[in-house]
């Protein structure tokens, strides 16, 4: 999808806190980021995703600051937080088999996790949300995913953010059960506190999937940053879970057939979706026509 006038201000927003964050006693070079990103705002290509425009704020923050990981130290955070909940959370999606749902609670619990994003600052309790999980997504969405993670599908999961990273390994734990060859997908450079192949490795994720870079360095699969071997190995998965919002906006209306999981985190994509803010939203995208209507289905 596009970027429209109205994600502007999320982005000035977004340059003000990362110029914080990477120069913390310098308030000239916050300054500099902040006035050469007003600048470049009015030049940027609005047909592109919003995940492309960040990856633009990024460069410019690298350029000025120096700082390759803006994000280092609360990824490390995000994720030994969630390491910690871990545990219990893996017992109560036992505890749902054998007559029970494991595979929708742990996606439930997964697409939670999807509000672990510095790129939207959102004022949620994540254990809170995480205990009083409920079966909110789609039942038809859910259930043609279901029919179709069969045995012996191969499962091509493109992962979002830190955190999040951690609570997707209940999903694949699940989708292993059910015989699926599954693929874990991450960025291949850091940009917000998206998962990295770092992150899998510390947790656990490498131990239990093939995981993989897809060769973007933007906030979301953004198709002209991956590589061609990735493109080309989404092209051979069976099935394509995209995780949060991110992957959706870079996704949506361009590669049909994808399950996208995540939470809604802007009005934008609250009308798009047909769901309220903060919903926990499971859809699936179609090739956008060209003939006045959306070509979206969304649950």
């Amino acid at each position: 999808m596009d970027t429209a006038l109205e994600c502007m201000p999320c982005f000035r927003r977004m340059a003000v806190r990362e110029a914080e964050i990477a120069c913390p006693d310098d308030p000239a070079l916050r300054e500099e980021i902040v006035a050469r990103w007003e600048a470049l705002l009015p030049r940027l290509d609005m047909d592109e995703p919003p995940p492309a425009i960040a990856r633009r704020l990024a460069e410019l923050v690298r350029e000025i600051s120096g700082c390759t990981d803006l994000y280092a130290e609360d990824k490390r955070a995000a994720n030994a937080f969630v390491l910690n909940l871990l545990p219990s959370l893996k017992e109560r999606v036992e505890a749902r088999r054998p007559e029970g749902d494991p595979l929708g609670l742990a996606l439930e619990l997964a697409i939670i996790g999807n509000y672990i994003d510095r790129g939207v600052e959102l004022d949620f309790d994540l254990e809170k949300e995480l205990a009083e999980v409920a079966d909110s997504v789609s039942p038809d969405v859910l259930a043609n995913f279901r029919e179709q993670v069969c045995d012996g599908a191969s499962v091509l999961i493109l992962g979002d953010n830190t955190g999040e990273i951690v609570l997707d390994t209940l999903l694949v734990r699940e989708l292993t059960r059910l015989g699926c060859e599954v693929t874990y997908a991450v960025r291949s450079r850091p940009v917000l506190n998206d998962a990295t192949m770092a992150d899998a490795e510390a947790v656990g994720m490498t131990r239990l999937c093939a995981v993989v870079e897809s060769g973007a360095d933007t906030p979301g699969t953004v198709l002209s940053r991956c590589t061609e071997e990735f493109i080309e190995r989404m092209r051979r998965s069976d099935v394509i879970l995209s995780k949060g919002q991110g992957n959706f906006e870079a996704l949506d209306g361009i590669w049909p057939g994808v399950f996208c999981a995540f939470k809604v985190k802007c009005p934008r994509i609250a009308r798009k979706t047909g769901l309220k803010f903060g919903a926990s939203a499971l859809c699936m995208s179609v090739r956008e026509r060209r003939d006045g209507g959306d070509g979206e289905e969304h649950a």
